[in-house]
């Protein structure tokens, strides 16, 4: 199973979260950039049909495969610290 980890972070001037190297807009307090990123992470968790995808790879190969509506991965959200 994948896991999938959303961090609250600094950006543009506010903060945002933040999944691999994607960021959320900015909002004006951690608390509400907290807020989106755990209703983001309940959101992954809602299965759906199963759906045969296409994707094309970052060489132009083009990829095809099953995916299983109910595959989900785990999404937790790492929570900032109070100091």
């Amino acid at each position: 199973m994948v896991k999938l980890t959303y961090h609250i972070v600094e950006h543009d001037g506010g903060w945002a979260y933040k999944l691999g190297d994607v960021y959320s807009e900015p909002f004006a307090t951690s608390e509400l950039a907290l807020k989106a990123a755990k209703t983001a992470a309940a959101e992954q968790q809602v299965g759906g049909e199963d759906e045969e995808i296409s994707f094309q790879d970052e060489k132009g190969n083009w990829h095809y495969e099953h995916a299983e509506g109910g595959d989900r991965p785990e999404v937790v959200v790492d929570e900032p610290h109070a100091s």
